[in-house]
């Protein structure tokens, strides 16, 4: 999601404690008890208040009705690099002057378009870029002012104000697709426009996010263009198969298949084991141990298919066949894999 950034936060706080070290007489010497002279051990106080001792925050020090500059000294600021939304309003990306407005029952947040103004002295509400009205709750005890982001989702975080007992939330979302996609379209435009990669990755990403297929096949065209590889037509099969052109998608999922590595089908293999599509696996999996039956792996994509279908014993036989044929560091891994089918385990959970 777009990136945010509080800058400028510094609570108007006052510290409190008390601390006397008392005088003490310095041995052998004469001391006045009438005359004021200075002390051997001379007496020192020193003082610190910390907290909110002794002061009450909301209605008091934060007036109520009273637009505040929700820190101190100068703007607090906030940045959101994309756009985004707030409370579910839409606020453009920029950098924004942040102003609460408290009462006891309900607080306004504002982002003013002015970001650089000494608190919330000259605060002008014709400069708002917007308003939204949101509830305080109560909170555990904070002597500084914070500001967290909590409840992280992939869209969205809630940005809230902690001080003294009381917590102030907004929620901060942003549209990840559409942000995504503008961010995409200008990054082609670059480096990344020049060769295979970018393309596919972008179309890739609307795959797997199911958002402007449209779109989405002419960068995976342009990706095969720059250079045709099982990675770009696996990603053209995949977006034909999600509008609906299921032949199309099976004859260009062939074709990549044609070209793949040895290795590229045994991750396609084992792709097609995870989405619980065992009898594609299975076949995938059948086929790159007869065109490569002196490569190790492919005994491990047989073993892994019949180890899903609780085929322990002929499993943990195409393991032993792996083992015969793998490298060195390998085989304590593969060893691992014999012993947990010899003991009736799955060993793709």
């Amino acid at each position: 999601m777009a990136s945010r950034r509080l800058a400028s936060i510094a609570p108007a706080l006052v510290a409190a404690s008390l601390l006397h070290a008392g005088a003490a007489l310095a041995q052998n010497q004469n001391q006045s008890f009438v005359l004021d002279l200075p002390l051997a051990s001379q007496r020192a106080s020193v003082s610190q208040r910390l907290g909110l001792t002794s002061r009450k925050v909301w209605g008091e020090l934060v007036p109520f009705g009273k637009v505040w500059r929700a820190g101190a000294n100068e703007n607090t600021v906030i940045t959101f690099t994309d756009p985004v939304k707030i409370e579910g309003k839409p606020l453009a990306k920029g950098s924004y002057g942040l102003h609460m407005l408290p009462t006891e029952t309900s607080w306004t947040v504002i982002f003013s378009k002015n970001s650089t103004s000494w608190g919330s002295f000259t605060y002008d509400e014709k400069e708002d870029a917007l308003r939204v009205t949101v509830k305080p709750v109560p909170a555990d005890m904070h002597d500084s002012l914070i500001y967290d982001f909590e409840d992280l989702q992939p869209d969205s975080a809630v940005a809230t104000l902690k001080w003294e007992k009381l917590a102030v939330p907004f929620k901060v979302s942003v549209d990840v697709p559409e942000v995504t996609l503008a961010s995409l379209r200008e990054q082609l435009r670059g480096l990344q426009a020049f060769n295979w990669v970018g393309w596919n990755d972008a179309a890739t990403y609307c795959v797997e996010n199911k958002t402007d297929y449209e779109e989405a096949l002419k960068w995976a065209d342009r990706s095969i263009q720059n250079e045709e590889r099982f990675e770009n037509l696996d990603t053209k099969s995949n977006l034909l198969r999600a509008t609906g052109k299921t032949a199309e998608a099976d004859a260009l999922k062939q074709k990549a298949l044609d070209v793949a590595t040895p290795l590229q089908i045994h991750n396609y293999g084992r792709q097609l084991l995870a989405e619980k599509k065992m009898a594609e696996a299975t076949k995938i999996f059948e086929r790159n141990a007869r065109k490569n039956p002196k490569l190790w792996f492919v005994y491990i994509g047989l073993a892994r298919a019949q180890s899903a279908a609780g085929k322990y014993k002929d499993a943990a036989k195409n393991v032993k066949e792996a083992l015969s044929l793998a490298p060195e560091q390998q085989k304590q891994y593969l060893q691992g894999l014999v012993e947990r089918l010899d003991s009736g385990k799955d060993i793709n959970s």
